[in-house]
């Protein structure tokens, strides 16, 4: 559907309104564990599979008959000036967790937050109908939503899925000699605070745009690979801060070469433009220790905040094959970048190139 925009809404810059950006906004995993800490009640259902305890991108309800439900909620501050897009990007990054776990999508209701006072409603409007675009790309309707008055554009939305019980991919159960893969590169955070910066070039505006609007979609097929070992995606707490999640729920460590990761284009100019979110470092914070030394760059790539990033995947070395083909339809054209190994002195450690 084509945009159309007033004078007002065209003008306005949405990343002005709001302290952060996208999944950078995050509670970083350190701060996040100590309020988690706090939370002592658990009420115990059986038929609840996957909880809080997983540290999952979303919550797995089992209703019989090999079917479960999967639900998740995702919401942040404006990460582009557009509302349309602001609107899109946050849907898709959304309904990606419900991808990540294997599972296809049924449905969503909104959640806004709104500074009626400084930003008209037909701002707002356009990010509920790029919201609406997307979710339609996805196959899913948005079917009602709730909305309060704020001091920050705020938008997400709560999302329920559904899969076979055997087609739940977990972030936890990854196996020793499984290969690492991450389907989109790297960079969104830096690009990001580029932008805020007023030095964000045109051309990687555009690519990181329709990055974010990339839907994670390949995960629901991922799900039926049985080789596919464990699979997350990449949002708030960088590359490292997932694959830690992943290695310690595994009980392993990962070597990874970081010059294969992949990332976006021209981010040396970024990087050399000293373009790093606060949730980078915020992120190394939390799990610096965890990992062997890094040079800066490294630093600022692995740890850089995702939004409505790609799919990091633990793959058996007999699915290799497979999963590439898979990846292929997808019009990727990925590589390993590590290994999953024993539980070593790191919990990521560097290979050679």
């Amino acid at each position: 559907m084509e945009k159309t925009f007033s004078a007002d809404s065209a003008n306005v810059k949405l990343t002005q309104y709001s302290h952060g950006a996208g999944c950078g906004c995050k509670i970083s995993p350190k701060v996040l564990n100590s309020i988690l800490a706090q939370c002592k009640t658990e009420f115990p259902d059986p038929l609840l599979l996957v909880g809080n305890s997983t540290l999952d991108d979303a919550a797995v309800y089992d209703i019989g008959n090999n079917q479960v439900i999967i639900s998740t909620t995702d919401f942040f501050m404006p990460i582009v000036d557009d509302p349309y897009d602001f609107g899109g990007i946050a849907a898709v990054n959304a309904i990606s967790d419900i991808f990540a776990m294997g599972g296809r999508p049924l449905m969503a209701v909104a959640i806004l937050c709104w500074p009626v006072n400084t930003l008209s409603a037909e701002i707002a409007g356009q990010v509920i109908e790029g919201a609406k675009q997307a979710c339609a790309r996805a196959g899913i309707a948005i079917a009602g939503g709730h909305s309060i008055d704020g001091p920050e554009p705020i938008f997400g939305l709560a999302v329920t899925g559904i899969a076979e019980k055997d087609q739940i991919r977990l972030n936890c159960t990854a196996t020793l000699g499984c290969e690492l893969f991450l389907t989109k590169p790297l960079g969104i955070g830096i690009l990001s605070t580029a932008q805020k910066k007023g030095i964000l070039k045109e051309q990687d505006r555009q690519t990181a745009r329709n990055l974010m609007l990339t839907i994670n979609q390949m995960g629901q097929e991922l799900g039926k690979l049985a080789e596919v070992k464990a699979m997350t995606d990449v949002t708030g707490f960088g590359l490292l801060g997932h694959l830690i999640e992943m290695c310690e729920g595994s009980g392993l460590s990962a070597e990874i070469v970081p010059e294969r990761v992949p990332v976006l284009a021209n981010i040396e100019f970024y990087l050399e433009n000293k373009a790093f979110p606060g949730g980078t470092f915020r992120n190394f914070d939390s799990y610096g220790h965890k990992v062997v030394a890094m040079t800066d760059n490294q630093k600022h790539l692995l740890c850089d905040p995702q939004t409505s990033g790609g799919l990091l995947v633990a793959v058996t070395p007999e699915g290799k094959s497979r999963f590439l083909e898979i990846a292929a339809t997808y019009g990727l054209a990925i590589e390993s970048f590590g290994v999953l190994k024993q539980k070593g002195a790191y919990v990521v450690d560097f290979g050679p190139q």
